[in-house]
């Protein structure tokens, strides 16, 4: 009788295990998670966005009418049309990815570039908004090409502000459009308090800030020196890097004890960063980080444009420096060519705002920035 007893029991653990996993709920997300190209074509790792992703490929590739890249999608998503399907990459191509509960959907544009240069002047009057979390907008800058076409997305950190319910407008966010440029509209930084939110994750401000690159806001809480993915990739020869500026720091400059208290340091005023910077590409450094980005013993940074005398001023001020190579360093005609090197130009309210160091309040105004090259025979 023990024994029947002891078997009956097993056989009902085994019945409400089965239920379990029966009734689990299926995955509701709909997310591209990598994405390959057969053949050794693609020069770098895919930009992957959250509706977008960027195909780079050599420039001896010359069948972009009948590319067929493969999906990796989140577990039990599909994708349409599938994986592996041959289409047209001489345009843009639109893919819906849809989630294992047949719930939820998101549409993808999926691009192919080689040779891609961007453009060389930035003026920042193209804006649109961007839905953010907690029901709100963000200003997105891009730029668009002579033919028309888009040719950069500029990068900030606004989606990771969201968080803080600290924002209602998109002028009340970090980084935003604004009147008064030099001419036109322009780009401007704001470094803003956190809010409670902040205070609890031991991340009290958010400094303005525009790159050249991707924000992964997957580690924009747990690891933001991380996040920001500096770089895109460039083919020509840089000589001078110039524009215009305005900047008014904040009151009172605060650093980040280890507690995580934002504690006002005396007689510290808070200064912006603006400056150029490229570098080589390789199997382990696709793009730079918070971490290296102007490392002096970084060995893939190629060179760098940074402003000697950055100072404030309620009006506009013109710069104008050099592109000036690393010791040691120069730039290869056929790397140039085959698209292993990035330029980044990249921007911030605060320069030490992400180790969540400078003055709420701080202001940065850039408009009509120029990168000069010279002539490469690519």
């Amino acid at each position: 009788m023990k024994r029947f007893i002891t078997a009956l029991g097993i056989c009902l653990s085994l019945l409400m295990m089965a239920s379990c996993i029966k009734d689990e709920p299926l995955n509701a997300e709909c997310d591209i998670v990598a994405v390959n190209l057969p053949g050794d074509i693609l020069n770098r790792a895919p930009i992957i966005e959250n509706d977008k992703v960027t195909l780079i490929v050599k420039n001896d590739v010359s069948l972009l009418s009948t590319l067929a890249p493969e999906f990796e999608l989140t577990p039990g998503a599909t994708i349409e049309p599938a994986s592996g399907t041959p289409r047209n990459f001489l345009f843009p191509q639109t893919y819906t990815v849809t989630s294992q509960d047949g719930e939820w959907s998101k549409q993808y544009t999926v691009e192919v570039q080689k040779n891609n240069t961007i453009n060389l002047d930035y003026n920042f009057e193209n804006v649109r908004l961007v839905k953010g979390a907690m029901m709100t907008e963000y200003d997105e800058f891009y730029e668009m090409g002579v033919n028309g076409k888009e040719t950069l997305v500029w990068a900030s950190a606004n989606s990771a502000f969201a968080l803080s319910f600290q924002a209602s407008t998109p002028s009340t966010f970090p980084t935003y459009q604004a009147d008064g440029g030099v001419q036109g509209k322009c780009a401007t930084l704001v470094t803003r308090s956190t809010g409670p939110w902040g205070a609890r994750m031991k991340k009290p401000i958010a400094a303005g800030n525009l790159f050249m690159g991707t924000f992964d806001g997957t580690n924009a809480v747990t690891r933001p020196l991380e996040a920001t993915h500096f770089g895109t990739p460039f083919f020509n020869i840089p000589a001078s890097f110039s524009g215009y500026y305005k900047y008014t720091p904040g009151e009172t400059y605060c650093e980040t004890d280890a507690d995580g208290n934002f504690v006002p340091v005396p007689g510290k005023t808070d200064m912006f960063n603006l400056y150029l910077v490229m570098f080589e590409t390789t199997a382990d450094m696709q793009w730079l980080n918070g971490h290296n980005v102007l490392s002096k013993d970084n060995p893939n940074i190629i060179g760098t444009a940074e402003i000697p005398d950055r100072h404030a001023s309620d009006d506009w001020v013109e710069f104008a420096v050099p592109f000036t190579l690393r010791p040691g360093k120069s730039i290869d005609p056929e790397k140039l060519r085959n698209g292993i090197y990035s330029i980044s130009v990249v921007m911030s309210a605060s320069q030490d705002g992400d180790f969540f160091c400078g003055a709420v309040g701080s202001t940065l105004c850039v408009d009509e920035l120029l990168i000069t090259c010279t002539a490469s025979d690519n």
